[in-house]
């Protein structure tokens, strides 16, 4: 049996993730979008440093999960109902970066280096 191409199951993994985050923020449709891409993403991040996961479940699923082009498009927004640019901005990448160090250290694999 051949080889399921990597494109297939980083794409496949993708969906999934995209899917899930789309039911995640059509669910919480009380918080703020901006709040809920914020989250979105520092979980996504946490999860990546705590699986350390391979192609399907890292690139694929965690990758359509978390979504750098909605955090763009709120930090290109004139307004931002309840967050400004910059707390979103700090929020998003602070948090995931926390996140990571975090989900790294309890794995206890290693240092918490990046």
């Amino acid at each position: 049996m051949d080889r399921v191409p990597l494109s297939v199951v980083v794409g496949s993994g993708a969906a999934l993730g995209a899917t899930a985050r789309f039911l995640i923020t059509s669910q919480v449709s009380l918080i703020d979008a901006p709040s809920t891409i914020v989250l979105i993403n520092i979980v996504g991040a946490t999860l990546m440093g705590y699986f350390r996961p391979r192609p399907f479940w890292g690139t694929g699923f965690l990758g359509g999960f978390t979504s750098f082009s909605a955090f763009a498009l709120y930090l290109a927004t004139p307004q931002l109902s309840g967050f400004s640019a910059a707390g979103v901005f700090l929020a998003t990448v602070f948090g995931c970066i926390a996140g990571w160090l975090l989900g790294n250290a309890l794995t206890r694999r290693g240092p918490l280096v990046p």
